[in-house]
């Protein structure tokens, strides 16, 4: 895809009851520890009403360096999921460093010819973003298995459980847009204003990795979209380091929006020693007037919310909404393809 004009956006087939989804490791391995998160994954998903199954990767013990296997083994994984007409949407078991190593190696032709949700965030931003510029597919920047459905689920207030399954299994079911994601008390109006967009963004850092490389989004492709972002580990410093760089390359000067993630275990962020992150924010804005909405719950901080990348959205800063205002998947798989 080339050119400045926007991508034809690639959908995501909407799963229907009882279709086949699989959790598979993308990228880090799965530590003994975490081998319960993934069963509770497992409930879940069935709870949503769909069959669940364990790519062959996602095993204890399996590793290869810090991967699961090596980068030409999960994307051999990965292709065969995307080119399986039983396999209806991915979920990645967790997040990781590898995704870097087989972006080259990705079946983009089985993807335009079946296009399902992969869902996942961290390293798996770099998936969302770079499918999403070689092929239009909207990704689900959204909760996995080890950190998310399986781990910061278990532990949220029975009645937000409730409420995030049922928008999940809307999100992935459903053929109408979403409208408003559920508020709370945390989302907070950095800047005020009104825009509507095209969602794009993931990890932060993520972000600037995947602009670094062939697969890189043109630039105009951000003209009025609305970025989102999050950050886990690492610095303050490195996060205005990372606006900076954003603000280098033009990005910034072409988005319309922002939305800032609930940053986790983001060191130089204590109160009163150290700038805080609307700080931080702003202050690599200047003087570019644009809706900035904070502390909204999507990335390592808890629940997610999930956040469809290509997807356009409203944002009302002072209002603290954020509305997906189109549907993130398309018309169901044809009849037959599923067994």
């Amino acid at each position: 895809m080339t050119g400045s004009a926007l991508p034809q956006l690639l959908r995501p087939r909407a799963l229907r009851p009882g279709d086949l989804v699989v959790i598979a490791s993308l990228s880090g391995p799965l530590p003994a520890a975490y081998e319960p998160n993934v069963e509770r994954t497992v409930v879940v998903l069935e709870r949503m009403g769909f069959r669940v199954r364990r790519a062959p990767l996602l095993e204890v013990g399996r590793r290869h360096w810090w991967s699961a296997a090596t980068p030409a083994e999960i994307a051999g994984e990965l292709n065969g999921l995307l080119r399986d007409p039983e396999v209806r949407a991915i979920i990645a078991s967790d997040g990781g460093q590898t995704a870097l190593g087989y972006l080259d190696l990705i079946d983009v032709e089985a993807i335009g010819a079946d296009p399902k949700p992969i869902l996942g965030y961290s390293d798996i931003s770099l998936l969302h973003l770079v499918l999403y510029a070689r092929t239009g597919l909207v990704g689900f920047h959204a909760d996995m298995a080890v950190p998310g459905f399986g781990g910061h689920w278990q532990s949220a207030p029975v009645a937000r459980q409730a409420e995030l399954e049922k928008l999940y299994s809307r999100l992935l079911t459903g053929t109408a847009a979403i409208g408003a994601l559920p508020a709370s008390p945390s989302w907070e109006c950095w800047r005020p204003g009104r825009v509507e967009g095209r969602l794009i963004g993931g990890v932060i850092n993520r972000i600037v990795l995947a602009q670094a490389t062939r697969f890189a989004l043109p630039l105009e492709w951000f003209d009025g979209a609305v970025l989102f972002w999050e950050e886990m580990g690492g610095l303050a410093s490195y996060v205005w380091g990372y606006l900076q760089v954003m603000r280098h390359c033009g990005i910034l000067d072409r988005i319309s929006g922002m939305v800032v993630g609930v940053p986790r275990e983001v060191s130089g962020l204590e109160p009163g020693v150290s700038p805080t992150l609307p700080e931080i924010v702003l202050d690599v804005l200047g003087d570019r007037d644009i809706p900035v909405l904070g502390n909204v719950e999507f990335g390592h901080a808890g629940p997610n919310l999930p956040m469809p990348v290509g997807i356009r959205v409203g944002l009302d800063a002072q209002q603290r909404t954020l509305s997906l205002l189109e549907p993130a998947v398309g018309p169901h798989a044809m009849t037959g393809l599923v067994g």
